[in-house]
């Protein structure tokens, strides 16, 4: 849906220009209660796009038997997965599912380290939680919706405008409005939990001391203008340098996470162990053969 104030040469400036002044006014320490707003919105607008996708489909439940024959039609037809292995789909796909849960790439850890839990296996099987609830729930209502609809799937409509227009075959105009504005709250957050995440890892690097306010004034001003560039350069650009970054990230995590991968099993075994006892869970480093000497916590 293009909407009628929409100029291309003006308006990704001026919306840049919004968000990079509201996140840095976040950052800078004077938007508490904006953070606080948006972390209690943006998990209401979570339910309600699988609500409303779910009304979707069941307004266009005549076209489900024929949404379950394409899908089973595309998934098992051998031209598309040879073309698929041997071209660029699975790379795109890989890329794409990157995005929709992290899973991987080693970035949502860091939420996670900041949650207070007896044992760390708590807050791990919470986390394997947000990926079926991005990928298994919301991709796949997105997915659903978007073909029982029955709207046209071409290069022309790809990305949010398909979504608009399954979701205008009942919502009319009001539902590519719900989309757009779901879009710029889970941005908005997803660049303040970003910001977030390079606090902490400033901090480690600082040897686990908080940079002082000027430098990190001065950072959070670079990074305003960073939002501000991205939200004016070619969205090919922005696509190619997102997908170089989070796969650098990957080709860190995985291999590190193939180090430690004995400790967490170790860790989830010690867990499920005290759960079969009874107790609830606490954690002791010693209890795995963890030296609680080398160790920041949970000690």
């Amino acid at each position: 849906m293009e909407y009628s104030f929409y100029n291309a040469s003006t308006t990704p400036i001026i919306i840049g220009a919004l968000i990079a002044a509201l996140t840095g006014y976040c950052l800078l320490g004077g938007g508490k209660r904006i953070v606080k707003v948006t972390s209690t919105v943006v998990p209401l607008m979570g339910v309600s796009y699988v609500i409303i996708a779910l009304i979707v489909i069941l307004f266009n439940h005549s076209n489900i038997p024929s949404m379950f024959i394409l899908i089973f039609q595309d998934a098992f037809d051998f031209k598309s997965i040879t073309g698929g292995i041997l071209g660029s789909c699975l790379v795109y796909g890989i890329k794409r599912g990157l995005f929709s849960n992290e899973a991987g790439v080693g970035s949502a850890p860091n939420a996670s380290a900041s949650a207070r839990v007896s044992h760390p296996a708590k807050q791990g099987l919470v986390q394997t939680l947000s990926v079926y609830i991005d990928t298994l729930l919301l991709c796949t209502a997105t997915a659903l919706m978007c073909l029982s609809a029955g709207v046209a799937r071409d290069a022309a409509v790809s990305g949010a405008p398909y979504v608009q227009n399954a979701i205008s075959t009942v919502f009319g105009t009001a539902g590519p409005i719900f989309i757009t504005v779901a879009m710029v709250l889970f941005a908005f957050t997803t660049l303040l939990g970003n910001l977030y995440y390079v606090d902490n890892a400033l901090t480690f690097m600082n040897n686990k001391k908080k940079p002082s306010k000027k430098f990190m004034n001065i950072f959070y001003i670079f990074a305003t203008l960073i939002i501000f560039i991205g939200a004016i350069i070619p969205m090919d650009a922005a696509w190619a340098m997102a997908d170089i970054t989070m796969g650098g990230m990957t080709l860190i995590n995985l291999p590190t996470c193939m180090i430690l991968g004995k400790i967490a099993l170790d860790c989830l075994k010690d867990y499920e162990k005290q759960k079969k006892e009874g107790k609830n869970p606490i954690f002791k480093a010693n209890l795995i053969g963890l030296n609680e000497e080398e160790l920041d916590y949970w000690k």
